[in-house]
């Protein structure tokens, strides 16, 4: 528990609140054709002038005279390029989307699109957003399932041909790993559940991430915890795997670890879109715990060396055959 504190304290200490560069929008901003009103514009679409957005398409063209203006010249910015909201404007006759966006990446380069187009072209210019944006996209994920499904088939196969220490089946006397999974699993489960029922809350989180859990809705608040939540148990139980296991044997052990979180990760997430990801984590959280509470608990002590053991038997440590 000593460990457990430090390790909350130093992360605290080492992480400061986070402050969005994005400044808040004027009450009302005006164009040529309308008066837009800004401050609903912010709240419905969840960026303003002046947002700041990373071009993550290989090329996205711009109009650069107004979209009701001829003749039409054009540019482009392409995947990097750092472009700014200069100018919203609302063309209610458009029947493709009433909305156009005025982006600059310079001075010489800036125009107008349409926002149906702007929005998967660009990503806001943010590390926290463009990691949630790399996680979201649907072809990475099937792709990484397949990768981490077999990745993990092959490394319990390995592990298991080995008579080595897993997760869940041949458990090291610690609490930290099942908990890990635990909490990783809760996590899928949490944040799939957010996409489905709070799916605008999502996205402002999106636009304005944060990694302080006071500043934010009262959900999303409980996720950036679970996600606090799985970096100190996961360097706890990083600490206490070395700790009880000779470094070969660790290391093993670790990867089967990260292979069963990730098959966690992509199993929940996937499936509590679907709603059978809540009967699964009950399920899950019932086995893992009595899995623990059978086989990981320490129930003997090595008669020459002192060492814990599960069960009686030939000693992991110094070899001794203990009846």
């Amino acid at each position: 528990m000593k460990k457990i504190v430090f390790y909350i304290c130093f992360l605290l200490l080492s992480v400061s609140c986070y402050n969005s560069s994005t400044p808040t929008p004027d009450a009302w901003s005006t164009t040529d054709l309308r008066q837009i009103d800004s401050v609903s514009f912010f709240t419905t679409h969840h960026y303003s002038q002046n947002y700041n957005f990373l071009v993550k398409a290989d090329t996205l063209r711009l109009v650069c005279q107004a979209p009701d203006e001829l003749p039409f010249d054009s540019a482009s910015v392409t995947r990097g390029d750092r472009v700014v909201v200069a100018d919203i404007m609302i063309m209610p006759a458009d029947t493709i989307d009433s909305v156009w966006v005025k982006i600059a990446r310079d001075q010489a380069t800036q125009g107008w699109v349409r926002e149906v187009a702007m929005l998967p072209a660009v990503q806001p210019d943010d590390p926290i957003s463009q990691f949630i944006d790399v996680f979201s996209d649907t072809h990475l994920l099937i792709f990484l399932a397949f990768a981490v499904i077999v990745t993990a088939i092959y490394l319990l196969r390995l592990i298991m041909r080995r008579h080595a220490h897993i997760v869940h089946f041949h458990d090291i006397n610690s609490f930290y790993p099942m908990l890990l999974a635990l909490l990783v699993s809760a996590s899928a489960v949490f944040y799939a559940t957010i996409q489905l029922f709070g799916n605008e809350s999502w996205r402002h989180f999106y636009y304005h991430p944060s990694l302080n859990p006071f500043g934010l809705p009262f959900h999303l608040g409980i996720f950036v915890t679970s996600v606090w939540a799985i970096v100190i148990v996961g360097i706890a139980t990083v600490d206490d795997v070395f700790r009880k296991l000779p470094f070969a044997d660790a290391l093993l052990y670790v990867s089967g670890l990260m292979a069963v979180c990730a098959v966690d990760y992509v199993v929940f997430s996937i499936s509590a879109l679907y709603y059978v990801g809540y009967l699964l984590l009950v399920v899950y959280i019932i086995w893992a715990v009595s899995q623990y509470l059978k086989k990981s608990r320490t129930r003997y002590y090595c008669g020459n060396c002192g060492r814990e053991m599960t069960e009686k038997g030939l000693c992991g440590f110094c070899g001794a055959v203990n009846e």
